[in-house]
């Protein structure tokens, strides 16, 4: 029984296309079926969206010092949008307080390479550091739609934490990578007439 059970799941997973999602819902692990646009979907299908723009930044020419942490969060991420994807009360967290300690052991070890930061740069540098630009503003948007869902239902405090330090990672990931290939930061220039014509000079 638990053969053809398997053989059952390995054959849905490996078909492309099912139509069950035709109607405009979709289906929660557990068999439970909700409208596509529910802030649960919108919360993990931010997370897919996000863990995309991490495959592209691990696609570009990055940092081997950044690789594998980009690597390990693309599996967290999987992880989290898995929580999520459970739904209801029992739910079986799967990102706890030391997956978040991961993240600032990470964001210490590359800060302390950079110098400090006393203006507000503008999103930018290298094809890979603005990506992870990119990757920090979706990430930021996920923060959002999870928040919103535990306005609604019980959702795991550490995804949120987890997701806002994981937000400055990506800053300070983007500074790195531009500084590893020696491209200078551009600074907002707060009232300039002409910004443009001062980052020339």
């Amino acid at each position: 029984m638990v053969g053809l059970q398997e053989r059952e799941r390995d054959r849905k997973m490996s078909r492309i296309y099912t139509k069950t999602g035709d109607n405009g819902l979709t289906g929660l692990i557990g068999g439970q079926r909700i409208p596509k646009n529910s802030p649960r979907i919108e919360a993990y299908g931010t997370l897919d969206e996000l863990n995309s723009h991490l495959g592209l930044a691990a696609a570009h020419k990055v940092s081997s010092s950044i690789l594998p942490m980009l690597l390990t969060i693309q599996q967290e991420l999987f992880e989290i949008g898995a929580e999520l994807a459970q739904g209801g009360e029992n739910q079986d967290p799967r990102i706890k307080a030391s997956h978040v300690q991961t993240l600032e052991q990470y964001i210490d070890d590359l800060d302390e390479h950079l110098p400090p930061l006393a203006r507000f740069i503008i999103p930018g540098g290298s094809k890979t550091a603005a990506t992870l630009h990119v990757a920090r503003t979706v990430c930021r948007r996920a923060e959002r739609r999870v928040v919103a869902l535990q306005n609604q239902e019980k959702v795991n405090p550490q995804i949120i934490t987890y997701l806002n330090r994981l937000s400055d990672l990506l800053f300070v990931m983007a500074r790195f990578q531009n500084q590893e290939e020696e491209m200078e930061e551009v600074y907002w220039n707060r009232g300039s007439v002409n910004p443009i014509l001062e980052i020339s000079d």
